[in-house]
């Protein structure tokens, strides 16, 4: 593939490898796409649990796109230098928290939190901490990328280990045992003073 372009009265032709093209395609898409979150409103057992941690697991290498928020620039009172009241370097981020790609799971969590404004069922985020307006709009976006993944991941159910469910057979085992010692101590008991008594 022969890109053309114009310096002056040169005319010069750059060779772009259709490969580089395919790779570039491929690392935008990778960015700009989220996985869909499995339908599920709650976490009620080790499957449920397993699923989740799949879509985890994929959110998190994920960056989410600025198109997926709505975003809106004040004037900053941080720091700046010049820059301070002058320019408009605070960024505002606001999600809807049902949005799709939001995980039904996570939502509970989310409505508990200090970013969530009830008014407006949306999760409210700001920055202030950089100079540049881009700078404290990728720190709301890593906020926001931080509070999703904390929220999916609490209410996660930890399958027990090998150890743990041998543990627990053994003490099931144990206290059957225990619980038939004290029927059979019982019975005897009532033998002996059945056996005990005086008719005549």
């Amino acid at each position: 593939m022969n890109v053309t372009r114009l310096i002056g009265s040169n005319l010069s032709v750059l060779r772009v490898s259709p490969l580089a093209i395919t790779l570039t395609r491929g690392l935008h898409s990778r960015r700009e796409a989220l996985p869909t979150p499995p339908a599920l409103t709650s976490i009620q057992n080790g499957s449920d649990s397993a699923e989740a941690r799949g879509w985890i697991e994929q959110f998190q290498t994920r960056e989410i796109p600025r198109g997926l928020v709505e975003l809106t620039f004040s004037r900053s009172s941080g720091p700046g230098g010049q820059n301070v009241n002058k320019v408009n370097t605070k960024a505002t981020l606001r999600c809807p928290i049902d949005a799709s790609w939001i995980p039904p799971w996570a939502r509970d969590y989310i409505k508990k939190t200090p970013s969530y404004v009830s008014s407006s069922q949306s999760i409210l985020l700001t920055s202030t901490v950089h100079r540049s307006q881009a700078q404290n709009v990728q720190d709301c976006l890593v906020k926001l990328h931080t509070l999703v993944v904390s929220a999916a991941s609490a209410g996660l159910v930890n399958e027990p280990s090998e150890e743990q469910k041998a543990r627990v057979r053994s003490l099931e085992k144990a206290e059957k045992a225990r619980r038939r010692l004290d029927k059979d101590k019982r019975a005897q008991v009532k033998r002996g003073r059945s056996g005990g008594r005086d008719w005549d």
